[in-house]
């Protein structure tokens, strides 16, 4: 990169404006097309101290690759195309619906996911996982605020919770049985996961008891019919989220278990959900992430579907919905500076109980837990804070029946859509598929053939920059997400400097970005509807 673009990096980013606390709170400037939006995060920069739990691993950046901070003397952005590939690369993940007979009858042909940290670690996570004992399958993603905790926690626990809520009586009582009597119980799901997608080992047994407690309670509910899928994933959320708020009041003799309920509980998690069976789509929405469909018009062309909204203060059925659930008095405070309560982007998450809880109850929790400095727990109650809860994690669902031209399916933190629009990521998936089916098809030869015909023929195929494409999808909407010019093509400098920034510097510039694309098989939606 260039002296003088690197230059106004580094000096941009030196006189920003730094409130020290016992965090921080960096003011960001994120371009998004041609727009400068601005906005506050708070930054926990505490370190754990020794002996203390650390419950947040991901797969890290090389550190010869990524700086530490902007004061370093000889601060480079320069990395390879192997390198950048490298990193790009570390988190992808993709899997293909296969039957016992290798054939694929699933509405759903593949996935493809990959994430890309600028926290450090990473505060977003995902999920994937087949229903085993109903049908479908489960795709979401997940990002965490003021810690990863509780992203962690919702991204280990939420599908579970869908997946007990689909239950017929009839399973439920099975399990029940099973577990009563300690014998092994059928699987409920099997999931699809990268290797550094990690879990909390030590709290699971407890999260299963919960999740235990939680269908026990389907079964006092006494009804044969079971919920529908979209009343089964706004119970879910909302139990869960009802089950981490709880958790970190119970008395509790582990320390341990103690300290990850309390970071869960104070750290906080949007959530987008999509549960695929057939031609049946639902997906359930709370805060900022976001979900599309890539539609393929007749003519060929491509459209866009939004299939969620962004819950934060942009929103105007959000602000009247938080008006209608809070005295007159308080309609010009609940959103200040475009937040709630002038604290929090989305309007809607999972965990915060700072803006769930009345002060009375923190201040009880709190006084009786250990130091939670050391657990980068964030002790603040914003003024104007007098009928809480001003939070909720109750889902908006969307129902959507699949047709042949619903091509794909995008779930993805705000991290990607603060670059990118959503007509802008439909336009990469379909040129990515077109240049793969490009790559795919077989070369044609012109008699008589020699080595070099065929040779100038690997040449061209190079040049068109085919051997070099990203075979993940995911992996390349983050790399125009952060490497984009003015003109929608990818800038190597900017794509290098973006992927080398110092990590004090690196969220001023982007935010953790999380893609899972699902792509459709059409072959199994048209078979659908010739046989309905």
């Amino acid at each position: 990169m260039s002296r003088t673009v690197s230059s106004w990096i580094l000096s941009s980013a030196r006189s920003s404006i730094i409130l020290q606390g016992k965090g921080r709170w960096y003011s960001i400037c994120i371009p998004n097309r041609n727009k400068n939006k601005w906005k506050l995060v708070f930054s926990k920069t505490c370190p754990y101290p020794a002996g203390s739990c650390k419950i947040d691993r991901t797969f890290s950046f090389p550190k010869a690759f990524r700086h530490t901070s902007t004061e370093e003397e000889h601060f480079s952005f320069q990395l390879s195309p192997a390198q950048i590939n490298d990193i790009l690369r570390a988190g992808e993940l993709s899997h293909r619906t296969l039957d016992l007979n290798g054939k694929n009858t699933n509405s759903v042909l593949r996935f493809e996911s990959n994430q890309l940290a600028s926290n450090s670690p990473i505060e977003d996570r995902r999920s994937a996982a087949t229903c085993l004992q109903t049908a479908g399958m489960m795709f979401g993603v997940f990002d965490g605020h003021a810690g990863a905790a509780c992203a962690q926690a919702v991204s280990e626990r939420l599908l579970h919770y869908i997946a007990v809520s689909l239950l017929p009586r009839q399973s439920l009582e099975e399990i029940e049985l099973a577990v009563e009597a300690m014998k092994p119980m059928r699987p409920i799901l099997q999931w699809h996961r990268h290797p550094n997608d990690v879990e909390y080992q030590e709290i699971a047994p407890q999260y299963f008891e919960n999740l235990r407690v939680y269908w026990q309670h389907l079964l006092d509910l006494d009804t044969e019919l079971g919920f529908s899928l979209e009343e089964a994933m706004i119970c879910a959320f909302k139990r869960l989220d009802s089950d981490i708020s709880l958790e970190v009041q119970a008395p509790q003799e582990n320390e341990l278990m103690r300290n990850i309920a309390l970071q869960v509980a104070f750290s906080g998690a949007t959530a987008c959900v999509a549960h695929i069976d057939g031609v049946h789509l639902h997906v359930a929405n709370t805060g900022d992430c976001r979900a599309i469909l890539g539609v393929r018009e007749e003519d060929g062309t491509w459209s866009t579907l939004p299939l969620t909204r962004d819950h934060n203060a942009y929103d105007e059925f959000e602000i009247r919905r938080l008006k209608r659930e809070h005295p007159r008095s308080e309609e010009k405070t609940l959103f200040v500076n475009d937040r709630l309560l002038g604290i929090l982007m989305p309007s809607r998450a999972f965990g915060d109980v700072q803006l769930k809880w009345s002060k009375e109850l923190q201040h009880s929790i709190l006084e009786n837990s250990c130091d939670v400095e050391a657990l980068n727990i964030y002790q603040y109650v914003p003024p104007n804070y007098y009928t809480p809860p001003y939070l909720t994690a109750e889902p908006e669902v969307t129902y959507h029946k699949l047709r042949s031209k619903d091509k794909f399916l995008v779930i993805a933190s705000d991290g990607l859509w603060e670059m990118l629009s959503n007509e802008k990521v439909v336009k990469l998936v379909a040129g990515h598929l077109a240049e793969l089916n490009m790559q795919k098809s077989p070369l044609t030869f012109k008699k008589p053939i020699n080595l070099g015909y065929m040779h100038n023929l690997l040449l061209q195929r190079k040049s068109k920059g085919l051997a070099s494409l990203d075979q993940n999808i995911a992996t390349h909407l983050i790399r125009h997400a952060i490497g984009s010019n003015e003109y929608g093509e990818v800038d190597p400098e900017k794509l290098a400097a973006m992927l080398t920034l110092p990590e004090d510097l690196a969220r001023m510039y982007r935010d953790d970005i999380t893609v899972t694309v699902v792509y459709f098989n059409s072959e199994t939606i048209e078979d659908y509807y010739r046989n309905h």
